[in-house]
């Protein structure tokens, strides 16, 4: 992340206005505290411990090793993403699921266990820029007590709440998550414009 953002900032001498969700939100976060040319920061949930637990871990890691990574991919949307069965079901129908699988096989044990030891607050210890904190008040418990916690890391943090959605408003309300960013990103200092709704 770091180095994208310093290669997008040779055409913005004045750094770059960053929005990330989920795990992305994570390495954005972590690239800001590394004095990444960032101007303004989004983050929408950005996971940390609370995330996951070993339990969970070792459960999807069993099923990806024997070939099952569908199921992991299945739990991970209920159990960690918090969608309905419903919604699962139709995902799988979707074309996106046969590219999400190889990329789950890869990388979901090893992101899960690296979200364990993740020190979140720690990530924000070196980050100066104005942020906006996002999190749906229908998302899974983690994404609020995480939220929280950067709160106490960012003190300038403007925190505001995508009303009647959870952790995937970015495709279930992209025009509330633009609209968002829009009032962040137009404040002269970022968020002291935005107001938690």
């Amino acid at each position: 992340m770091h180095a994208v953002a310093e290669r997008l900032s040779a055409s913005a001498p004045e750094g770059i206005d960053v929005f990330a969700h989920s795990i992305g939100a994570a390495c954005a976060l972590g690239a800001a505290g590394r004095g990444a040319p960032i101007r303004r920061l989004a983050l929408y949930e950005p996971p940390g411990p609370e995330t996951v637990t070993r339990d969970w871990i070792d459960r999807v890691s069993d099923w990806i090793s024997s070939g099952r990574p569908e199921r992991a991919m299945g739990s991970f949307l209920v159990e960690i993403v918090g969608l309905d069965e419903p919604t699962v079901t139709s995902l799988r129908d979707s074309p996106a699921a046969e590219e999400a699988v190889p990329i789950v096989e890869r990388t979901m044990a090893r992101e899960a266990e690296a979200l364990l030891a993740l020190d979140v607050v720690g990530l924000t210890a070196g980050v100066t820029v104005p942020a906006l904190l996002m999190v749906g008040d229908r998302s899974p418990r983690w994404a609020a007590t995480v939220t929280s916690r950067l709160r106490e890391g960012l003190p300038g943090a403007t925190v505001t709440v995508l009303d009647g959605h959870g952790h995937e408003a970015v495709d279930t309300a992209p025009g509330l998550v633009v609209a968002r960013l829009d009032r962040f990103i137009a404040g002269p200092s970022g968020g002291d414009r935005v107001r938690p709704t």
